[in-house]
Order: structure tokens, then sequence, then C-alpha cells
């Protein structure tokens, strides 16, 4: 048995093989339960958020739309462009403080919701160009964005965003004196706790779909408290085409670099993603098929993102949810991803269901989002409790958290910079990453053996 694989028995269907419709639809149904609340999530706080109105169930439908067409793509593979693996597309956390970032700075020049998506859409259709030219430089790209950028990173980003998540678990923005309420919080929290059981008592499935079964049960009981209103559901379209560039196109060189950045750390995190897939699959995980999956993967990210722009929807990436998924059916054959895509590219003309995205109560949506943005931290803390802790790991994290984080407590650090300037290092996840590749790259490397951190060496003087 090869080391670079998991035994064969593991896998009821292997990548190749073709299972029968019923199997191949059961298994589809499982990714997508396990992954729907990751497609949905983003969008739905950007709209939101950013006040965008009638537009978020449309841009939710096309946020399916995408992820089918995109998961198509990295399961079928198209010439060079795809993974060739089970790989299922969905729309991309790490882009959400830039984006609503961008969102912010776009409506306080005055700019309408529609301005806004324009703005969105052309910083996401550009920025896809830093991904797909780094696909084909990933062995080299490892030099420089390290697993200890990566950390940080990733850490920052959900820390940056639990602020969002926890503002929704209170009420929301707008909530105004209701802000707080003990109502809110209990909705909440009986959100969290819901999740809590299924992960810790429940079966293999409820824990992988442990955050879409929380959502229903904080729903339920909200519709029992009276938190629900109805009456908006179903006003708009049931049915909507998907139109390319249906609300233009903007692009401002000073809010696209935190994008662009973020593209870059999102290559590597696709090949972690994809690594871990080969893995579960009992396929190589070194070699010239690997990297040609890797590289394929990745440029199909990029890619896919572009085609996520166009069809006005947010980054798309590759969702580590359904490598759970993979492990526990046994079913890894990439043939299930187009079962998978076509029920998602369904899902893309009903905004309908969208609609019933919006029926959520803030409160219950905050819970599930605090548990989301809190587990991403915790990746990137994983990632960083893989490396050595030497005098140069701590400073270079040590610096760049505090740079990071500094300015999400204290904005106004910055209100006094050249806007070009503010608008990169006013973004928490750009200027950690920045700081982290320039120290990574400035500081000698350590010959010494692990040391404590300054604060408890000095405790221990």
């Amino acid at each position: 048995m090869s080391t670079n694989a998991t035994p064969q028995s593991n896998m009821i269907y292997r990548l190749d093989d073709i299972p029968a419709p019923g199997p191949a639809a059961l298994a589809a149904f499982q990714h997508i339960l396990a992954s729907i609340v990751g497609i949905v999530t983003p969008t739905l706080i950007i709209g939101g958020v950013l006040e965008l109105g009638a537009y978020t169930p449309y841009l939710i439908a096309m946020s399916f739309f995408a992820s089918g067409v995109c998961t198509f793509i990295q399961c079928r593979t198209i010439g060079p462009v795809g993974s060739g693996l089970l790989s299922l597309q969905g729309t991309s956390f790490a882009f959400l403080g830039a984006l609503l970032a961008a969102g912010f700075a776009v409506k306080g020049r005055g700019g309408t919701p529609e301005d806004i998506l324009a703005m969105l859409f052309g910083l996401c259709l550009v920025g896809c160009l830093v991904e797909i030219i780094l696909s084909q430089f990933i062995d080299k790209l490892r030099r420089i964005i390290t697993p200890t950028v990566t950390g940080i990173v990733i850490t920052v980003i959900g820390l940056s965003l639990v602020k969002v998540g926890f503002t929704d678990f209170a009420g929301g923005v707008g909530a105004g004196e209701a802000l707080g309420a003990p109502l809110n919080l209990l909705m909440g929290a009986i959100v969290v706790v819901a999740i809590l059981t299924l992960t810790f008592v429940g079966g293999p499935m409820m824990r992988i779909s442990a955050i879409m079964l929380g959502l229903i049960i904080g729903f339920l009981i909200a519709v029992a408290l009276g938190q629900v209103n109805f009456s908006s559901f179903g006003t708009g379209p049931i049915f909507a085409l998907p139109v390319p560039f249906k609300f233009g196109f903007d692009f401002d060189i000073g809010l696209f670099l935190p994008i662009a950045f973020i593209y870059l750390v999102t290559a590597i995190e696709t090949s972690g993603d994809l690594t871990a897939n080969s893995i579960i699959s009992g396929e190589p995980v070194e070699g010239p098929v690997y990297m040609k999956r890797i590289k394929g993967g990745i440029l199909g990210d990029g890619i896919n993102s572009g085609i996520a722009a166009i069809f006005n929807t947010f980054p798309n990436t590759t969702f580590s949810q359904n490598n759970g998924v993979i492990q526990m059916t046994g079913v890894a054959s990439r043939h299930v991803g187009l079962y998978i895509a076509g029920i998602l590219i369904i899902m893309g003309f009903l905004p309908v269901i969208g609609s019933a995205f919006l029926l959520l109560p803030k409160p219950v949506l905050g819970g599930a989002t605090l548990v989301l943005f809190g587990t991403i931290a915790v990746a990137g803390i994983r990632i960083l409790a893989t490396q050595e802790m030497t005098r140069r790991q701590v400073y270079i994290m040590a610096i760049s958290f505090g740079l990071g984080l500094g300015v999400t407590l204290v904005p106004d650090a910055t209100q006094h910079l050249p806007t070009f300037l503010k608008q990169v290092v006013a973004t928490p996840i750009t200027l950690a990453g920045l700081s982290a590749i320039i120290l990574s790259l400035v500081l000698p490397e350590d010959t010494a053996a692990p040391v404590d951190s300054p604060v408890e060496a000095g405790a221990g003087a």
C-alpha cells in the first residue's frame, strides 16, 4: 500500500467509478446539505450589512448558480482547468472583510446599491487574474506564503469577522435600542447550543450538517416566539435568469489591493484543501499527477471566481466541508460532483430560495456565523500550532496580530494617511498578511532551540 494514499478499501466508489443514479444523487444531496450554509452565508451577510435590500435573493440565487457551474468545472475538468477531484466550489468567506470594506467605501461616497455591486464584482473579476497567474507558480509561491503567513491570515480573517457575527447575534445592524435585547441573545444562544449538541451527540451526518440543522432549529423556535416576518416572502420573482454584468462594472485600485492579496492566500488554502481531498480519496499526494491536480484546481478556483463575478456573485473557492462527507460516505467519485453541480444550477434559477433565507432573524443567523467565524480563526491557529515556536515565529505572529487586530479595534488610527494607503492598511487581513510576509523575508532564521515568548522569558527571569 502506498504511503501517499489512504487504503483503497476505505472507498465504496473511488475517483473514476460511476455510481448508479440513486447512490450518486443521495451522496450529492449530502454534500449540498453540508455546504449550503457556507455557499449562502457570505452573500446573506454582505446583502444585510450593506443594505442591498431586494437584490439579496437574486444574489443568493446567483451564488447557487455559480457554485454549480464552478463545481462542474472542478470535477469534470476542461483542458487544464479543474482538479478532477470530487471538489465542491462555494462562496469564499475569506473575502468577506475586504468586500465589506470596499462596499462601505462606495456607500460612503454616496453610491447606490447598484454602484456598490458594480464595484465589488469589478474588483473580484480583475482580482481573479491574480490566482490564475499564481496557479502556474504554486510550487515557488510556497516559499513566500509559508504556513506561518497562511495561519496568521486565516486567524485574522476569523477574528475580524467575529464582530459581524456577534452584531447579528445581538440583533443586527439597524436594530437600534433592540440591539442586545434578551430575546435576541436567547435566540442566538439556542442556535449555538443546538450546533454543539448536534456536533457532539449526533451521528456523523448530523455532525457534518450541524450548522444547517442549527439554523432550522433556531428558525422554528423564532417562529414559535413570533420573531419571523413572513409578509415579504414570495413577493419577488420565483424564477430568474442569470444575467452577466447585471449591475455593470467598476474598479478602484486602492480597494483592489486587499482583495488581490486574499486571492494570493486563497491559492495556498486551496492547495491544502485539494491535498486533504486527495488523501481521503486514496489518491497520490506527490508526483506529476498530484501537482497537475493542484495547479488545475487553483487555476479552476481563479477562473471560477471570474465566472462568479460575471454572474453577479462573490469569489468561489474549494470547500473543505465536502472532504468530511467523502470520508463519511466512502464516495469519492467525481461523477457525483456532476449531480451536485446540476442541483445547484437548478437552485440558481429560483431566487425564491434566497427569499427563504431572508426570513432568518438576525440573531439566528448570528448564532451560526459566530460559530463559523470562530471556526475559521481556530483553523488558522491549528496551522500555526504545526510550526516550531522559535523566537522568529513568536515575533512574526505577535507583530502581525498586533497590527491586524489593532486597525480592527482602532479604525481611526489610519484616518490621516493618504487615501490610497489608508484603503490598503485599514484592512486587517491585508495589514497582517503583508506584515507576516515582510517579517518572514527580513528576520533571520533561528538556529537555536524553540524559546519562550518575551513575556514568558521576562516572567521567569
